[in-house]
């Protein structure tokens, strides 16, 4: 089922109170060597999280994890939101920033601005990149300093509810379809199927001569 299943998803806030966080910091370059399209929570935040280094090899079960990082406070287990500062996943292209975000259990990010990058990967591997005002970013992290926080974004209505206050939102229509229906660039092509065999169908009556065989 998508994570947004009915356009909403609820869940546990991690603030990472960090400007300019880039797709490096999110997913360490010595990662990338790996063809695999998941498998990346252990290491995302890597040099932040773990208090040793780590490589594509080794055992992140072992390693320290850095208690003063948000990440590993024992409340925040389980989290489905990210909320970040501006310029969230500046930096390189790298896909698999998004990936490992989506491999830990992060459904949203919230931030002022991301990287453009960034955010186009996102509602592409069912994670939802929201832009919100500044002034709503530093309410959340207000919010968030005073006890855990739940929030539930509704992705129809544009809106992030937060201990009974509000936060708007806006997103193109073919974004809230990939993230309601979890699919990529292709599956909206095809979800569009019926509408394009009309429009073949219209074409061919009205040019014939298309559907003509090459000579041999």
């Amino acid at each position: 089922m998508p994570a947004f299943a009915g356009g909403r998803h609820d869940g546990t806030v991690v603030p990472l109170d960090r400007p300019n966080v880039d797709t490096d910091a999110i997913f360490p370059k010595q990662y990338g060597r790996s063809t695999a399209r998941s498998g990346y929570d252990p290491v995302l935040f890597d040099n932040w999280r773990y208090l040793d280094p780590g490589d594509l090899d080794c055992d992140h079960s072992r390693r320290r994890p850095n208690p003063d990082f948000p990440l590993n406070r024992p409340e925040l287990r389980g989290a489905s939101v990210l909320l970040a500062r501006e310029n969230f996943g500046c930096g390189s292209s790298r896909e698999h920033a998004v990936w490992a975000l989506r491999d830990y259990g992060f459904r949203a990010v919230l931030a002022p601005s991301f990287g453009d990058i960034f955010r186009q990967n996102c509602p592409l591997n069912g994670v939802a990149a929201l832009v919100l005002e500044g002034a709503a970013i530093d309410r959340l992290f207000a919010l968030c300093a005073a006890a855990p926080l739940r929030v539930d974004i509704d992705l129809l209505q544009g809106q992030v509810q937060a201990a009974g206050e509000s936060f708007a939102f806006a997103l193109t229509a073919r974004e809230t379809l990939l993230l309601t229906q979890d699919i990529d660039w292709i599956g909206a092509t095809l979800a569009q199927r019926e509408r394009i065999a009309a429009f073949e169908q219209r074409r061919l009556a009205a040019k014939s001569w298309l559907a003509r065989p090459y000579p041999d």
